[in-house]
């Protein structure tokens, strides 16, 4: 059928992690494929003055895919709508009527074609994302792919103005807002293929958030491992510019680099009780996957401070760290959790060889109290 994954699925190589979570899930298409065959479909229209039912569009592996192409609000031949189909993937764009609108440039001195935002794509107001201010926010690929499909319909300069209805709303859903991208979502993607929970996505938007951060001469990254402690973060620290906290998830190590690389001096790690701990350990990827809560160390750091028998019990009771939080806040021990603090705080700082001034700090599992710091 046109417009969904084709019957040979296109893949490219997966760890054997991501592998094992994403295994029978259905593959979508990027906002950067939708917008390309949109643009295509409807320069098709402009130069024939007849709108196609599909279009053909080329990926950037070298694989072809077929869309479904439907009329836009104006009915003119010369706009077209591609409906985002993201998979199984829990995108937000996912159902977005990527719309592009195109005209002949008028001026004759015109090189190349000219990409507009229209309404629900946002536009770039701060650097640092490999953009100019003022364009649309269509990233490099996605560009290319643009280009590249309306190519091979005419060399004629064109004007495209995207447009998604709905797509502010989509966009406060997403981290645009404090990339300093406004109006609308963003013409995103790398592959062109959307992957179901792609770890590789969410690692390529922690380091964007860094890089617009340290592009506005910020020396502070905080690193919230989630909404919960990013929510504490807001609220105990109301005067960090939100451009300079960055939800991590598992990415920690990968965080600290990127924000030592850029000049930034200091950095605030948030989280609760198992990503500290796996911190702790020394371990900079902390996904449930690939790490497990060392609970020997719990002990030992129970030990360590003095902790009562209960407490160094509860560190091998069960192989989560939470189990160990709770006794320690219900028996009112929190020296063990300050010295988890501590050494985590330490391996974040040796991880960028000194680079940056790094705290860390331990909050409860509702990410509403400081429980300990570093």
């Amino acid at each position: 059928m046109a417009g969904s994954p084709p019957e040979r699925p296109i893949e490219p190589e997966l760890s054997p992690e991501v592998a094992e979570r994403t295994s029978g899930l259905r593959t979508g298409w990027t906002t950067g494929t939708c917008a390309s065959a949109a643009a295509k479909a409807a320069a098709i229209g402009l130069c024939t003055g007849e709108r196609p039912e599909a279009v053909e569009v080329g990926l950037p592996g070298g694989d072809r895919v077929t869309f479904a192409v439907e009329a836009g609000p104006s009915g003119e031949p010369s706009e077209a709508v591609v409906v985002k189909d993201a998979g199984d993937d829990p995108d937000c764009t996912d159902g977005a009527r990527m719309t592009a609108t195109v005209a002949f440039a008028d001026a004759a001195d015109v090189a190349g074609h000219t990409l507009l935002a229209g309404d629900g794509i946002g536009t770039i107001t701060l650097p640092g994302l490999g953009l100019e201010v003022g364009a649309p926010a269509v990233n490099p690929v996605p560009r290319a792919m643009i280009l590249a499909a309306l190519a091979e319909v005419t060399d004629r300069p064109l004007v495209v103005t995207f447009s998604v209805p709905g797509g502010q709303a989509m966009a406060a859903r997403t981290t645009n807002e404090r990339l300093g991208i406004v109006g609308g979502i963003s013409i995103l993607g790398t592959t062109g293929i959307v992957r179901p929970f792609s770890t590789a996505a969410y690692r390529a938007s922690v380091v964007q958030q860094i890089d617009v951060a340290a592009a506005q001469d910020h020396d502070l990254v905080v690193l919230a491992t989630g909404s919960r402690s990013e929510a504490f973060v807001f609220a105990a620290w109301p005067d960090v510019p939100t451009v300079c906290v960055v939800e991590v998830g598992d990415f920690t190590g990968i965080a600290l680099r990127r924000a030592a690389g850029a000049g930034m001096r200091r950095a605030i790690f948030v989280g609760m009780a198992g990503k500290i701990t796996k911190l702790a350990a020394g371990v900079m990827m902390t996904h449930f996957h690939r790490s497990q809560v060392d609970t020997d160390l719990l002990a030992e750091v129970a030990r360590a401070t003095d902790a009562p028998p209960k407490v160094v019990e509860a560190a091998t009771e069960t192989a989560t760290a939470r189990h160990f939080f709770e006794v320690c806040v219900a028996e009112g021990v929190i020296e063990p959790l300050r010295e988890l603090c501590r050494r985590a705080a330490t391996n974040c700082r040796a991880h960028v060889d000194g680079a940056l001034d790094v705290e860390v700090h331990l909050v409860d599992f509702a990410g509403e109290q400081e429980i300990a710091r570093s």
